[in-house]
Order: C-alpha cells, then structure tokens, then sequence
C-alpha cells in the first residue's frame, strides 16, 4: 500500500470530509460481466479498498469506514461466504504491516462474535498491533447492522439505568452515540454507496442522520481515484446546513 499526495485537486482540510463511510457494493455483478466467479469480484474489490485507504490517508481524510459484511449477509450460499471469510483474513495477512508502517488504526464494528474464531483471531491481532496509530483510522463493518446496533445501544442504556450508573434525565444523544459500536468516532459526513442502488440497506443509520449521500453506478471493483475525486467534489458543492438556514451558515458579505 503505497500512499501518495494528490497535488492537482484544489483543496483545503476544512472543505474535504473528516469522516467517509462507502458501501461496497458491486463485486458480484462485476465478476458476472465478465463470466468470472463471483469470489474474483471479491478479490478485486479488495483491491479497490487499498486504493480507498491510500486515497483517505493521502488527502488527510481521518476516518473510512467500509461496510464489508452485514448481518443479511450470512444468507447468502455457504462457499461464498466462507470464500469472504478467507479473502477477509489473507487482506489483513497482506496489508497489516503496511497500515500500521503507515500509521492507521484497524478497528472493526458488528457483532463480530459471529465471525470465524480463525478471523476473529486475526482481526484481534491487527486491533493489538494498531491501537496507537493516530493519524487515521480504518473501521471495517463485519456482520453488521444498523438496527441491531441500536438495539444493543438501547439495552446498554436500560442495564446503566436499572443499575443506577445512568439518570433518565442525563440520556442524551451522545451517550447514546458512545454506546454504539463506533462510539469515540465522529459521525460520516460523506456515505457514498457504489453499484448504482439507491438506499443504505441498514448501515450507519443513527450515524448517518446529516451525512451526505453520494449514489455512483460504478462497481466497487471499478471505483477508482477519480471516482474518490467525483464523490468529494460533489460533497464540496453542497452546503450543510444541519437544520439552519443558509444565512445562518454563509459568512456576511
């Protein structure tokens, strides 16, 4: 993974998202169009996830968070999925030392009990390996839920109440946000989902109350710097006004 510094795109840190969160979303079609095994669209989406590490680490982006595996995905057929769960260890094998040469943080969120103990082993070695790393952190979803998360949220936030660790009165929506599995962590600015589906199929969603939405045709496997590129400048163009007016938010004249 080799990180490098995009000179020709104007920008400032203030203008570009802290925090990215990508849907991957396209790795089967684009094996299908080309009368591939749907586990070769994995591997090239893989492939495309170091693009998207080196791209946030170069351009200063702090946080990307990956939506590698939900909940709904165990339904799919039994090699596939344990073709993922082989594809999911060799990538850390690949890229652990690199990511933590460069100075990222791994995390994961989901309800990671579920996963193979051979990956469960592996992602705690790289949660070990990379717990000081600062200057940006990549969270990967695996067996992931938006609903479910919120529902452990809830259940944390009774058991503090019954318990009296926690006052009624003091539930508020950031200790509701650090309850979550991504408590610590600023919210998405910019969700861009590949693959030309327009939803969010229960990711993020109490983290991605404000975030902007960004919807491309492009496969994962295709989604290259340029299609980065596209995503942020179509962020920039928006103005986020979080509820306010657009006066409240433009500087006076």
């Amino acid at each position: 993974m080799v990180c490098r510094l995009t000179s020709s795109k104007d920008h400032t840190p203030k203008d570009l998202p802290v925090h990215v969160a990508i849907i991957m979303d396209g790795n089967g079609r684009w094996a299908k169009e080309r009368l591939l095994p749907r586990l070769e669209g994995h591997r090239q989406g893989a492939k495309s996830v170091r693009r998207a590490v080196e791209f946030c680490r170069s351009n200063g982006i702090k946080f990307l968070t990956l939506y590698a595996f939900s909940t709904e995905n165990w339904e799919r057929p039994e090699p596939e999925v344990s073709g993922l769960m082989k594809l999911l260890s060799q990538f850390i094998d690949s890229e652990l030392e690199e990511i933590h040469r460069n100075d990222i943080r791994f995390k994961v969120i989901g309800q990671l009990q579920r996963l193979p103990k051979f990956v469960r082993q592996k992602i705690q070695t790289a949660l070990d390996k990379t717990i000081k790393n600062k200057t940006m952190t990549l969270s990967v979803a695996l067996s992931y839920g938006g609903r479910q998360e919120i529902i452990s949220a809830a259940l944390k936030i009774h058991k503090k109440l019954v318990l009296g660790d926690l006052k009624e009165e003091d539930v508020n929506g950031s200790v509701f946000s650090s309850l979550l599995d991504t408590g610590g962590m600023p919210d998405p600015d910019l969700l861009i989902r590949t693959g030309g589906e327009l939803r969010i199929s229960n990711f993020m969603l109490w983290q991605a109350a404000y975030a902007e939405l960004y919807f491309t045709d492009l496969l994962w496997p295709s989604f290259d710097e340029d299609a980065f590129w596209k995503a942020i400048e179509a962020y920039r163009s928006r103005q986020r006004r979080f509820g306010k007016i657009s006066e409240q938010i433009l500087p006076p004249a």
